[in-house]
């Protein structure tokens, strides 16, 4: 029998859920953007997004829709002018905090203890336990 650690499995969903929003992407959308439909806002976005900026910019997306509206045809047009070559998702946060968006994000620490994929939270519980 196989058997697949935490990570393996967690791999593994994050190349599903890419392969996923690829497909969704590749789909024809009615949503305009500033003259520019979905389809070829994600494209052009996608031509220039760089680590987890796609986290940061979904995730500032489903939180602040009505500001996100308005800045992605201007992030848009940045892109296509040449004048935005490259966005990290560290630069994405920072650019969205310095404009006052707080873009939240689920963050985790884990850690392999003896082989095994733990969270933080695990850890602590389990050293409570033992007191």
């Amino acid at each position: 029998m196989f058997h697949m650690n935490d990570a393996e499995l967690e791999a593994i969903r994050r190349n599903k859920m890419r392969e996923l929003q690829r497909r969704l992407a590749s789909k024809p959308r009615k949503t305009e953007l500033g003259g520019v439909d979905q389809i070829n806002a994600d494209g052009v976005l996608d031509t220039i997004f760089r680590g987890r900026a796609w986290e940061i910019f979904n995730n500032a997306r489903s939180q602040y829709p009505d500001i996100m509206s308005k800045l992605t045809p201007i992030l848009i047009k940045l892109a296509l002018s040449g004048r935005l070559k490259e966005v990290t998702g560290e630069q994405l946060y920072l650019f969205f905090r310095k404009l006052g968006i707080r873009v939240s994000l689920d963050t985790k620490i884990r850690f392999t203890e003896h082989g095994k994929l733990k969270s933080l939270s695990d850890k602590i519980k389990e050293d409570l336990l033992k007191e």
